[in-house]
């Protein structure tokens, strides 16, 4: 096989070759190198290559396996990670210059998950400061999307977006608070998976919220993603947040059987006046497949959805701006502009606000649940627009304008952190303009197996996935 050809394989199928020892661990990791001091100077997707390490762990790899040492389908496998937990020995920033001399002396959780598995760690990728809302100049490249490097990947895990949908390596992981793994898939057009709070270890995480916080990963295809959050999903007792609850085997359930399975589309979302027309039939038109392939889909009213983004917004500010105060009275000259104004601004949120907002959170929470007991799925599109052009001025806006992003943008993306549900993303369509578009799920919480098959099903009815951006 050309090694060449070898990015544009899925976990799936390389996890195969490498199997079958027709392909070498080594030769994968060189691929994606290759391909990385190609394009990424482009496209910024990484703040940091673990070259020499990722090429040492290959060739550990390589003669594992070649002594019948076989730990699983990650086993050889170069992932990308978000740049926001710790990687022993790696330059941890996330996303800011605060931490340009940070190194960790310990792994995170999920990092040394990867690991037992087999995986590799191929670098650390680009993110918004913190995690927290649109950095405008960032300070290791303004990463850009694959369908067009003139628009945004999404944020905060742009990086761990772009990176996979660009063939940089085949899936990374993302970290979500209100939408940073669903917004990039979406805008990059690949899958992504809000796992349910309590399903993957947050130790070693720099956090931006977290009562909201959850890893997940983001891949070419659903069963990738599923791959890697077999991997990573687990009690851990460095987190007790963790569930004691067994980790299924989640890619051994994606049988494209979604006979009878009860998806719920809000109207609510449907019809917001933030959704774009072409956004809107896509999904529409996604609907319909799944009816075609056995699924019952039927509308359904939540009118509280509209108010996600004005719930959720208050407590992850508050969270995010108490998680830097030391750093925000210290040296806050350090942070970028925006995130400086929008760290300052949270910290002047009254604590009633915050307090009102846990108290609607638990409304929500509720009624959102109820849901559940006449359906097996809620679907509605993950973002209301294709990915937006990359910010060229920074503030806030006018008044109207963040209202306006509270009730469009931010109400899509808040409701499954709310809940503590699980969320997929799955490509769905492609604008006039050639960016992509994505479609949610979101399911009962720990059952991450039933957004997971009814998303392989689609995936598998459609081509949205194979479609390559032009580099």
């Amino acid at each position: 096989m050309n090694k060449g050809d070898l990015p544009f394989l899925s976990i799936s199928e390389l996890s195969y070759y490498i199997y079958k020892k027709d392909v070498s661990p080594v030769e994968v990791v060189e691929a994606h190198l290759d391909r990385i001091d190609k394009l990424d100077s482009k496209l910024h997707a990484f703040i940091t290559v673990c070259r020499e390490d990722a090429l040492k762990a290959a060739r550990k790899a390589e003669e594992d396996i070649s002594r019948g040492i076989y730990k699983g389908p990650i086993h050889g496998i170069p992932l990308g990670a978000k740049d926001q937990w710790w990687a022993k020995g790696v330059l941890t920033t996330c996303g800011s210059t605060i931490l340009n001399n940070f190194v960790p002396n310990e792994d995170a959780t999920v990092i040394d998950k990867l690991k037992e598995a087999g995986g590799i760690l191929l670098g650390k990728t680009n993110m918004t400061e913190f995690a927290m809302g649109y950095t405008q100049h960032y300070p290791y490249g303004t990463p850009r999307n694959p369908w067009n490097l003139d628009h945004m990947p999404g944020g905060s895990s742009a990086g761990s977006g772009s990176a996979p949908a660009a063939f940089l390596c085949p899936a990374a992981l993302g970290e979500d608070t209100a939408g940073s793994i669903r917004g990039p898939a979406s805008y990059c057009g690949i899958v992504g998976l809000r796992p349910s709070v309590g399903r993957v270890s947050r130790y070693g995480l720099i956090g931006s919220s977290y009562s909201m916080d959850v890893i997940g990963p983001l891949a070419r295809t659903v069963k990738d993603t599923a791959l890697v959050l077999e991997a990573i999903a687990g009690h851990d007792p460095k987190d007790k947040y963790t569930w004691k609850a067994p980790v299924p085997t989640y890619s051994s359930m994606l049988d494209g059987n979604i006979n009878g399975q009860r998806i719920g589309i809000i109207t609510d979302m449907m019809d917001a006046p933030s959704l774009e027309p072409e956004v809107r039939a896509a999904v529409r038109t996604a609907a319909t497949v799944l009816e075609e392939i056995g699924a019952k889909v039927s509308e359904v009213s939540f009118p509280f959805i509209s108010n996600a983004g004005s719930i959720a917004s208050p407590i992850y500010m508050v969270e995010g701006a108490a998680n830097q105060w030391d750093n925000l009275t210290k040296r806050p000259d350090e942070y970028e502009r925006n995130m400086r104004l929008t760290y300052f601004t949270s910290a002047l949120i009254p604590a009633q606000t915050y307090y009102k907002a846990q108290r609607l959170r638990e409304l929500f929470r509720v009624g959102f649940l109820k849901l559940f007991e006449k359906y097996d799925a809620i679907l509605y599109p993950t973002q209301p627009t294709p990915a937006m052009k990359i910010i060229e001025t920074g503030g806030f806006g006018t008044k109207d304008s963040v209202l306006a992003d509270l009730r469009g943008r931010r109400a899509f993306g808040n409701a499954a952190n709310l809940v503590g549900s699980p969320s997929l993303s799955v490509p769905c369509g492609f604008s006039k303009s050639m960016l992509p578009i994505g479609m949610q799920l979101i399911g009962k919480p720990m059952e991450e197996e039933t957004i997971l098959k009814i998303g392989h099903a689609y995936e598998k009815a459609t081509e949205w996935h194979t479609m390559r951006p032009n580099l």
